[in-house]
């Protein structure tokens, strides 16, 4: 994180998270029942590429946290209301087949892409 106000701003105020342990270059955040954390550091350059998948150009590196489908309509709209732009809007991908699920793709304010996504089927999560 180059600003750490700014990620403090982010994953509280537009995506809900609560605030654990902090110090002057670190802050903990409990994202959706997991630990994220965001240190400071200056110079820190993040390549963007995206991989297709599905029809979409799909942010390379990222990381992704699964909600149920209210979670995800309800951070859809936290997000969209905020203003923040998506990489990949909510949509729902492999329509009809295995894995059918919702997603969506944005940034954090350090250029962190994050995949939220919500299966038809929460038993497909890992489904081939």
């Amino acid at each position: 994180m180059h600003d750490l106000d700014a990620a403090r701003t982010f994953y509280t105020d537009v995506l809900g998270c609560s605030e654990g342990r902090s110090a002057d270059d670190w802050i903990d955040f409990d994202l959706f029942g997991h630990q994220i954390v965001a240190h400071r550091v200056t110079g820190a350059v993040r390549p963007s590429a995206t991989n297709a998948v599905d029809g979409h150009h799909v942010p390379v590196p990222h990381f992704g946290v699964v909600l149920d489908m209210a979670g995800f309509d309800t951070l859809a709209a936290r997000v969209a209301g905020a203003g923040i732009d998506f990489a990949i809007p909510p949509t729902t991908r492999f329509a009809g087949a295995v894995g059918e699920q919702k997603t969506m793709f944005f940034y954090d304010p350090s250029g962190n892409a994050i995949e939220f996504k919500a299966f038809a089927d929460d038993s497909q999560l890992f489904a081939k």
